[in-house]
């Protein structure tokens, strides 16, 4: 647990197995400068063993005085997901043990907010009760932001994406979804605020009362420390590659300044620390 005076924050592991070759995620990675960073630091985000990134799986609960926030939701259970074969049709109880082992249970829920709709930030947002996906937080109203909703309800629309149709669309049709401006206040302590570029409508999460956050969750605009280093590195998937680059640039030279605690969606544990520059990139000092 991480204490920012009135506000609390937990890790929520769902899965820390080594996942994804690394030059097919990065495409701007070569193996000459994926060596040479891997001898740096080693086993930090190359797993020696097996050669693929070391990606950790995972949730944050931020507690508020007045609400409890689960933000992204991780893989979930029971999903079709074939190009992905070691997230395909899980039956795993890691993330609700861990849950409960944070003193948490689904009831607690007051909000789930997913910085992004991808299918490893979207899974838990239902589970299957009799044939049917149904929202896992029975309390919970989910936060979206209304872009990024109606692009990926665009993309649906032409084709059918399973994780649009079994995360986002049974939130969306049983009215349980807020969807809101990419700058949304959400009570005294919570605020999003844009980071376009991994998908059209990302956001990230400021954390604190005043105009300087106290932390910021970063979701998907860093995946990964080597990202620090080399911050023009892009992720295979980048909707925008020029705009998250530039993007990511100007969220850490901004958090340079703010000293804000930057919490990762999947770095190694301990997944969070200060940003600080560090030749033509950047480095994260834990606290």
């Amino acid at each position: 647990m991480i204490t920012l005076g009135e506000v609390t924050l937990h890790r929520v592991v769902e899965q820390t197995t080594p996942i994804f070759d690394p030059l097919a995620f990065f495409p701007g990675l070569t193996p000459e400068l994926m060596a040479e960073d891997a001898a740096a630091h080693p086993n930090e985000w190359l797993d020696a063993a097996t050669g693929l990134l070391n990606l950790p799986i995972q949730s944050y609960i931020v507690r508020t005085p007045h609400h409890t926030v689960l933000v992204d939701t991780c893989v979930g259970n029971h999903k079709r997901r074939p190009t992905r074969p070691f997230w395909n049709m899980r039956d795993d109880d890691t993330w609700p043990r861990n849950l409960a082992k944070l003193g948490f249970q689904v009831e607690d829920i007051d909000y789930v907010l997913c910085t992004h709709l991808h299918v490893d930030h979207v899974g838990w947002n239902t589970r299957l009760e009799n044939g049917r996906w149904v929202p896992t937080f029975p309390k919970a109203r989910y936060v979206f932001s209304k872009g990024e909703t109606e692009h990926w309800q665009a993309e649906h629309a032409r084709e059918p994406l399973p994780l649009f149709e079994d995360s986002v669309l049974p939130i969306l049709e049983a009215g349980r979804a807020e969807l809101v401006a990419d700058d949304h206040q959400l009570g005294d302590h919570l605020r999003l605020t844009p980071t376009p570029g991994h998908t059209p409508h990302h956001v990230a999460l400021e954390i604190g009362r005043g105009a300087v956050p106290e932390a910021v969750l970063s979701g998907d605009l860093i995946h990964s420390p080597i990202q620090l280093r080399h911050p023009e590195l892009t992720m295979r998937v980048d909707s925008d590659p020029a705009q998250v680059v530039a993007t990511r640039r100007r969220f850490l030279d901004c958090h340079c300044e703010t000293r804000a605690l930057l919490c990762t969606a999947h770095f190694p544990a301990p997944s969070v620390g200060r940003v600080e520059k560090a030749g033509r990139g950047y480095r994260l000092v834990a606290d």
